[in-house]
């Protein structure tokens, strides 16, 4: 386990990922030194990280689907690793469930999402059966889970006053270019951002200002799923009257342990992941679902044996970052005729 410090650390990032080091650093009663030292010691590791993806208005204008995938005997890895490196792909776990491999797939249209599955996924070798849910509402996910190491006053320090923003937002190759750079290193100043994308610092600030005000780029910190309060990755595949989907949805992901909650199609109409404390926890979070939300159906679950990617960011045997791969969503399919 990381320490009280580090997870604070974690926390606080997770609460305001750009904050300025000397603001981190007052909420948690440290130098802006240390907190920056603490930080890169965590990065190198491979022991936390930031990263960026699009959200908000920029997510419905995207199609996210989640697809189950039956492997030959002992090429579920091989598989994971060649997948591993496409950018719309972004998350694969290994699974103990109905199927050997999930994975988060996101593209520009429904089209490519088709294509993707049809000329890259199912000609890979090693891929026995697919089988792909489209996702139409993303209701809560990773970026508003939290360590909880710090105190509420320290959280509310680290808050920032929401932006005031109108009119439609006009999305351009800077903003695209300017969210696979955040990917990379979402703390990178405007300074550096501006020498990387060849221009102005004052327009890659006004930018950044832009998206983040209007959700448009998420920024989120995660933690080595080791090293996490919460190491086991759970999903639950739900159906619900649909009258109840919103309302049930919008319970769902006011708990603490969950990540993410969205729509699908399928004969379940609700995908919940859960993080835990244990594998042995499953039991008791389904038993209060059933308690809580009585017309909620559990379906089907599986359990993560390994994450080999997480949000762009491919992970080690060990589940420490070791690499990333942009998340460029709007990139042309890889093998598409």
């Amino acid at each position: 386990m990381l320490s009280e410090s580090d997870l604070k650390l974690v926390d606080a990032l997770q609460t305001r990922p750009r904050a300025s080091w000397s603001v981190l650093g007052q909420a948690l009663g440290i130098g802006a030194v240390t907190a920056a030292r603490r930080w890169e010691t965590l990065v190198s590791r491979g022991q936390a990280w930031l990263t960026a993806y699009p959200g908000g208005e920029l997510v419905a204008q995207l199609a996210l689907a989640f697809v189950e995938i039956d492997c030959a005997p002992g090429a579920a890895l091989k598989v994971a690793r060649s997948l591993a490196a496409d950018p719309h792909v972004a998350t694969i776990e290994y699974v103990a469930g109905h199927c050997d491999l999930h994975i988060h797939l996101v593209a520009r249209s429904l089209r490519d999402l088709a294509d993707y599955v049809l000329h890259r996924l199912s000609a890979l070798p090693g891929v026995t059966r697919t089988r792909t849910a489209v996702s139409p509402r993303l209701f809560t996910e990773g970026s508003r889970w939290r360590v909880r190491a710090i105190s509420p006053g320290e959280r509310k320090a680290l808050v920032s006053p929401a932006s005031r923003t109108s009119g439609a937002l006009r999305f351009g190759e800077l903003d695209r270019a300017l969210i696979l750079a955040l990917g990379e290193d979402g703390r990178a100043s405007a300074a550096s951002l501006a020498v990387e994308l060849g221009v102005g610092a004052s327009t890659i600030r006004r930018r950044l200002d832009a998206l983040l005000a209007r959700g448009a780029v998420r920024l989120r910190c995660e933690i080595a799923r080791p090293l996490s309060p919460a190491p086991v990755t759970a999903m639950l595949w739900l159906r619900v009257p649909p009258d109840k989907l919103e309302t049930t949805a919008r319970s769902l992901a006011m708990l603490p342990e969950v990540r993410m909650c969205a729509a699908i199609s399928g004969a379940a109409n609700l995908m919940l992941v859960v993080w835990l404390g244990s594998q042995h926890d499953t039991v008791p979070l389904e038993s209060s679902l059933a308690a809580k939300l009585p017309w909620l159906e559990i379906v089907d679950r599986a359990v993560t044996l390994r994450g080999l990617k997480l949000m762009g960011h491919l992970l080690d045997d060990e589940g420490f970052a070791a690499g990333h791969v942009p998340l460029d969503f709007w990139a042309p399919v890889p093998g598409t005729p």
